[in-house]
């Protein structure tokens, strides 16, 4: 595995991803889409390059949780495993926690608070944004 490489799968070791580049961004998401599919009151995302990544073993089952996003789960343990976006085809996004390696790739920033539940402690070291960090 190359030093950018990113490999990772569910828990029952059914599905395995790998993504031959370095994630774009790791962002700690907290709304209520992500937190429904989870069942996490947020959920830490790789942001992938589309390109270079693949399932090397297994394929998620998937389904449209708005009309333009799929999430991809895997349907033999229930892991959460891929997101994807109409509007973002040029990535792919994976929970960090899947990753092989998760402590490589710690949040950069914190998004959708507009929606965080309020008990949940956000870090005030990492940027903040209301909804997505794209505006």
């Amino acid at each position: 595995m190359t030093d950018d490489a990113v490999e990772g799968g569910c828990l029952c070791g059914a599905i395995r991803y790998r993504s031959e580049l370095a994630p774009i961004a790791s962002v700690l998401c907290h709304c209520s889409s992500c937190r429904r599919a989870s069942g996490a009151p947020s959920l830490a995302w790789l942001i992938l390059p589309a390109e270079g990544f693949s399932f090397t073993q297994g394929e998620p089952k998937t389904f449209r949780s708005s009309p333009h996003v799929a999430r991809g789960f895997c349907d033999r343990c229930g892991t959460s495993i891929l997101y994807r976006s109409d509007n973002r085809p040029e990535v792919m996004d994976v929970p960090t926690a899947t990753a092989d390696h998760p402590e490589r790739f710690p949040p950069q920033r914190e998004i959708w608070l507009g929606e965080k539940v309020p008990w949940e402690m956000v870090n005030p070291e990492l940027p903040q944004f209301p909804r997505s960090s794209k505006g």
